[in-house]
């Protein structure tokens, strides 16, 4: 059942037309309208100018910028708020480059009505590791900022060994193996992804300074090996990516993979058993239809069920203060 039924048309429209906003925001970034307007005030022709668009449809963009609280605008002329000068042009450093991912994903959420129909995702380029180099930047940076804090909430509450090798299976940027090296600076982490995801891991790992804490293995997890001995392997994110059969697979390998006493950790959208709770997790899993062969959102019971078939015991809960939560197993 839906969390809080619409009770009335108004309520509906708004829902429906709330894909207007998001298209004006993210033609702005692909644009690059903040960049331009970085240093200095500048009217709307200029700016079409500078990007080469047409001056109208241009200034009715800017406009709608400036009503959606984007820009300000005083006699004619177009300037960044604090907001937008500090998150949305590109050279912050608190700069939101998952909204890049945002764009694509725009493009794979129009084809839902198809990927209903023929029950799986009909994108030509499903697979992560095949996509143009701009996706997969955008998309690690997407992640990177996206679990930044969660990270954090994680490492407090994960019970890390202070010692031992941690493994990041889908680790992206190494975001997570990051901050439980903060807590516990002498563990060692290696960060598990694709061939071609692993050299932007890797950039990630120079700008932390962690070359000596943090290395990769470039892989496919559901094929390659994991190696052996590890004190906690981590799986953010990734189990939704995959069939059912897979993660059975997936989970069975990392668990053959921990030192005894080790534990599996499985950061994820885990959902109700009637699958209509979280709301962010129901709706991730037609973010899953229209972009792989066969991921979805699990149940709470289906993800327990493989960790104990794959000999975890002692499996537990912990939620976080960002929303998400963790099933943690151990090695028996």
């Amino acid at each position: 059942m839906a969390l809080k039924e619409i009770s009335n048309p108004g309520q509906l429209m708004e829902m429906v037309n709330a894909f207007r906003v998001s298209r004006i925001i993210l033609t702005a970034h692909e644009l690059r309208i903040f960049d331009f307007l970085k240093n200095e005030g500048r009217s709307s022709s200029e700016v079409a100018r500078l990007l080469g668009t047409d001056p109208r449809a241009t200034n009715r963009i800017m406009n709608a910028l400036v009503s959606l609280g984007l820009l300000r605008k005083t006699n004619d002329i177009y300037s960044n708020t604090g907001f937008t000068g500090y998150y949305l042009v590109s050279d912050s450093p608190q700069f939101l480059g998952g909204l890049s991912h945002a764009a694509h994903l725009w493009k794979t959420w129009n084809t839902l009505t198809h990927c209903v129909a023929a029950g799986t995702s009909v994108a030509v380029d499903k697979e992560i590791n095949e996509r143009p180099e701009d996706w997969r930047e955008s998309f690690i940076a997407a992640m990177h900022s996206r679990a930044g804090q969660q990270a954090k909430d994680v490492a407090s509450i994960l019970e890390l060994p202070e010692q031992g090798h941690i493994l990041d299976v889908g680790g992206g940027s190494g975001v997570f193996a990051f901050a439980f090296l903060t807590y516990h600076p002498n563990l060692k982490a290696t960060v598990f992804d694709l061939p071609n995801i692993v050299p932007i891991t890797e950039k990630y790992i120079r700008n932390a300074g962690l070359e000596d804490s943090v290395k990769t293995i470039a892989g496919d997890y559901l094929n390659d090996p994991f190696g052996k001995d590890y004190a906690l392997i981590f799986m953010s994110a990734i189990i939704h990516i995959n069939s059912p059969a897979e993660n059975e697979a997936l989970i069975r390998k990392g668990a053959s993979s921990l030192s005894p006493g080790g534990k599996l950790v499985i950061l994820d959208h885990f959902m109700s058993d009637d699958r209509t709770e979280p709301a962010t997790g129901a709706i991730f899993a037609l973010n899953m239809l229209v972009g792989t062969d066969h991921g979805d959102t699990y149940t709470e019971s289906e993800i327990r069920k493989w960790m104990s078939e794959a000999g975890l015991s002692n499996i537990r809960r912990k939620d976080t203060k960002e929303g998400v939560s963790i099933l943690i197993g151990v090695n028996s």
